[in-house]
């Protein structure tokens, strides 16, 4: 009896981080997730609380399209030490919109466009376009930047070795672009309260626009809340090979009623389902937490 009750802690540590958790709400994630097929990867954290409560918090997971968050950081990061202006303009030909990807930028401009760097962002964060994500690398001058900012901030639960144009062309190549939901929940946290300063004000303001303005993803965080709530967020897809859906995410940040945030990263991973059952599985965890916390 006593090696079966070691056994079952084993279990739930395995989903379970050992750090303070909300148990109530952990409790109602297990019974939501326990029972399912895929992989899901959650952390929640209430502003102003140390509790933190997840499922599968430590996983390494592909973050797919939710890398262009950080991405975004790293750019407004150089916007604001001078060497980048939301301002200035980049020329985009023709040769540089590939029609094999996702892209508004290419379907809005099939000829080539000078945009500004804050539209870039927009499309990138918002739309999640693709060749804006490349785009913004090249400007930053490569992947590097991106992991030695992180790295530098004390994240180190995050890998970005891989461009969209990588991922396009090599299936396996999405899995180097990984993190914990813990981690990513602890990035949006530090870049939305901002109390180290990650950020000035005007691109802190910038950033948390473009989040609340995403429009992917619309069954997913939000979409079994009430209409009026305020979700900012980046979404994340990988689309099906051989049956498996490697990533369906979602991470940002829920507006309660009473202004304050919650914080909160899902990943469904390495599913046999379909994009609907992925989806309203984020759903599913997006309303629980909203019931939780509007009591």
């Amino acid at each position: 009896m006593r090696k079966l009750a070691c056994i079952l802690v084993a279990a739930v540590c395995a989903h379970f981080t050992a750090s303070a958790q909300d148990t109530a709400l952990v409790t109602r994630l297990s019974k939501l997730l326990g029972p399912l097929q895929p992989k899901v990867g959650v952390s929640v954290k209430l502003a102003g609380k140390q509790q933190t409560s997840g499922w599968n918090e430590s996983a390494h997971l592909p973050m797919q399209s939710v890398f262009k968050f950080p991405i975004a950081v790293v750019v407004l990061s150089e916007v604001d030490k001078g060497n980048l202006s939301l301002d200035q303009e980049i020329d985009i030909q023709k040769k540089d919109l590939p029609a094999n990807t996702w892209s508004p930028i290419r379907d809005d401009h099939p000829s080539g466009a000078k945009l500004t760097l804050a539209e870039i962002l927009q499309y990138t964060v918002s739309q999640s376009d693709n060749i804006g994500c490349d785009l913004l690398l090249k400007l930053l001058g490569g992947l590097e930047k991106v992991q030695h900012y992180f790295a530098t901030h004390g994240f180190t639960e995050i890998s970005v070795e891989v461009t969209e144009d990588d991922m396009h062309r090599d299936w396996n190549a999405q899995f180097k672009n990984w993190c914990t939901p813990r981690e990513i929940t602890r990035i949006i946290e530090a870049t939305y309260e901002n109390t180290d300063r990650l950020l000035s004000e005007s691109s802190h303001a910038f950033l948390w626009k473009i989040m609340t303005e995403t429009n992917t993803g619309q069954k997913r965080l939000k979409a079994l809340l009430p209409a009026d709530a305020i979700v900012s967020h980046k979404t994340g897809s990988s689309g099906a090979f051989e049956g498996i859906t490697a990533g369906t995410n979602d991470v940002g940040v829920i507006q309660l009623p009473n202004g304050r945030a919650v914080y909160i990263s899902v990943f469904v991973t390495d599913s046999k389902e379909s994009d609907e059952v992925n989806e309203r599985i984020i759903a599913e965890i997006g309303k629980l937490v909203w019931d939780y916390y509007v009591k």
